[in-house]
């Protein structure tokens, strides 16, 4: 056989269901396991796959500069950092396995994890959207395989490798968290559509969140960013300018809750531009505006080499002398987004436009979002409460950030926000949830409700516990000399044990 002929064998469908069959199988017996740990088992588990993360964010940073070639290596630090440990101290405290009582409605919640998780995780923001979903998995007791973007699979593989490592050295089955080292599109086709994946989280383009909702299985799915930034003339605009170019060129502008256009009241606009030009913003002129017009957008479509490179690199292509610019301002009279300057933008480079008041601010930034970014986010510097609610309430947005950088801010890091790496933008922006992605999206609750009469008492639920069982150590009797199995062995009894379950599970149903 030669090696065209390998390769394509090895891509061919039967190979692609084999080795998605046994990652799932894997992953499903895991998620069995790991459902019954108690609280203090899964505590343990989620602060050791935090710190193993946090003590090589400094590095994966690296990496994921060095194969990427997006971004910045202090702000993906930033980023890993706070998507490890950081939401561990955000959720160390909740508990999402233990019944929750509710004696005035009477009323159990039981915490059920959603099984098996499927996460696709994008080239722009890798590791750190890595850490947020296996963070969000462990702490909900479910198992999760992950499926790199191909631009960042050497990097991601190794920082899943690292979270299961720790998991399993704290007592996670073997099996709970995965990932596929060399995705191709007829293996993640495999995995969407597999029946063992019980929800599939999607952070990507637009076609990689339309095949996770066609998939069949549970999805959640989150659309493209394109915030407007409405500055009045109420606010401290020294603050406004340092806050927006310090947001828009955190990372090189690869989040996608960075700020797209400026919405500038008229009396104020000039002053603005002046201040941001002192925070390290370069203020073009119009034939710059041109040229970068020309450089990002080939044939109306955006220029892919551009994404994460830093203002001064895409100056230099432009022909602009900007070397010591942290952002590229871009001013222009057509606030539509039949201007491309308008539309989302993953590079630091800032739209600019002069509105005359509210009223118009607010058209503005509803055309800036008519064919993208809705559901996503906005912004508003202002210190007029009516101003912000007014702006809030009329914006196609579900988060409005005020008087913050949009990036961080959006991404609950520089708000109390719920701190996240994939932002649901609703059903105006097509997707299953609205709101940061939190660890209760991964759990439903399944309730005890008594009658309401009064007539009818409430039973004592308080001290009783659920059945669960100890860490892995403590139960591996059930694998004889499972502790000294090669890795190949104990996937084996893992799958044995997956059949022993499903055996029962097939016996009940047929019983009843």
């Amino acid at each position: 056989m030669n090696e065209q002929q390998t390769i394509q064998r090895m891509q061919s469908p039967d190979v692609d269901a084999a080795r998605a069959i046994q990652i799932l199988n894997s992953a499903q017996w895991a998620s069995e396991r790991y459902s019954k740990m108690n609280f203090s088992s899964v505590q343990s588990i989620a602060r050791a796959v935090a710190d193993a993360g946090f003590a090589k964010a400094k590095e994966y940073a690296e990496w994921a500069v060095t194969e990427t070639g997006y971004g910045r290596i202090e702000h993906k630090i930033v980023k890993n950092e706070a998507c490890s440990k950081g939401i561990f101290d955000q959720y160390a405290e909740v508990d999402f396995t233990s019944p929750r009582i509710d004696r005035k409605n009477k009323i159990v919640e039981l915490p059920r994890p959603a099984g098996v998780v499927f996460a696709l995780t994008p080239v722009t923001n890798p590791v750190a959207t890595v850490y947020f979903k296996t963070m969000l998995s462990i702490l909900t007791r479910n198992a999760i395989v992950i499926s790199p973007h191909p631009g960042a699979k050497n990097v991601c593989s190794d920082a899943a490798r690292t979270l299961s490592e720790a998991a399993i050295a704290a007592g996670a089955p073997h099996g709970v968290v995965q990932v596929i080292d060399e995705p191709t599109i007829p293996l993640i086709d495999r995995f969407l559509s597999s029946d063992l994946v019980d929800l599939i989280v999607a952070t990507g383009g637009p076609a990689v969140v339309k095949a996770a909702y066609q998939s069949g299985n549970p999805a959640i799915g989150v659309g493209s960013g394109n915030a407007p930034v409405l500055v009045d003339d109420s606010c401290d605009l020294q603050k406004a300018a340092r806050y927006i170019v310090g947001s828009k060129s955190f990372d090189n502008s690869i989040l996608c809750t960075n700020e797209s256009t400026i919405l500038a009241y008229d009396a104020i606009a000039d002053q603005l531009l002046t201040e941001l030009g002192r925070a390290k913003a370069y203020i073009c002129s119009p034939s710059e505006v041109d040229a970068l017009r020309k450089i990002l957008f080939n044939d109306g479509e955006f220029n892919m080499e551009m994404i994460g490179r830093d203002a001064s690199v895409i100056a230099a292509e432009a022909g602009i002398s900007a070397s010591n610019a942290e952002v590229l301002v871009t001013p222009v009279d057509l606030i539509q987004p039949e201007e491309p300057l308008v539309r989302e933008k993953l590079c630091p480079v800032l739209a600019f436009g002069r509105v005359k008041d509210l009223t118009t601010g607010i058209a503005a930034a509803r055309s800036v979002m008519r064919k993208s970014g809705k559901g996503h986010s906005a912004v508003i510097h202002s210190s007029d409460e009516k101003t912000i609610l007014a702006y809030a309430d009329a914006v196609p947005a579900l988060r409005i950030v005020v008087n913050v950088g949009c990036s961080l801010g959006v991404a609950g890091f520089e708000t109390h926000l719920g701190p996240s790496m994939t932002i649901g933008t609703g059903f105006v922006g097509g997707s299953s949830v609205g709101d940061n992605l939190k660890p209760e999206n991964f759990v439903n609750m399944a309730r005890i409700a008594y009658n309401s009469a009064v007539s009818e008492s409430f039973g004592n639920f308080e001290g009783l516990q659920r059945k669960t069982i100890q860490p892995l150590e403590s139960v591996l009797v059930d694998f004889p000399q499972a502790t000294s199995m090669s890795e190949d062995n104990l996937q084996e009894s893992a799958r044995a044990e997956l059949r022993r379950i499903i055996r029962e599970e097939l016996k009940a149903i047929l019983a009843a």
